[in-house]
């Protein structure tokens, strides 16, 4: 994944934004990311994303690894919410055609 792909698919919160974000505010608790354009608080198919990359910061290292591409990423997510795991609220990105 891209620093300019989004990582909360459902307010559109990009990687990089996540990152100064952390930066800059200095979070105590990953749940602070919300602060964050709402990140997490949508369907909540991130907030695994979002924990490693709070913990990543926690531990000073360069950032979440093994983080899926974008497309993967978009991809996961649809099957998350085929599932019933979590509800997208309006204007999120769209799901992605099951393949």
């Amino acid at each position: 994944m891209e620093p300019n792909d989004e990582l909360c698919l459902c307010f559109h919160v990009t990687r990089r934004k996540v990152a100064n974000f952390i930066r800059i505010e200095k979070p105590r608790r990953v749940g602070q990311l919300s602060e964050c354009y709402g990140a997490g608080t949508g369907c909540g198919w991130c907030r695994p994303f979002l924990e490693r990359m709070f913990e990543a910061a926690q531990l000073q290292a360069e950032g979440p690894e093994q983080l899926p591409t974008a497309e993967e990423y978009a991809q996961q997510r649809s099957k998350y919410i085929r599932s019933g795991s979590g509800t997208p609220p309006p204007g999120a990105t769209a799901m992605v055609p099951e393949k």
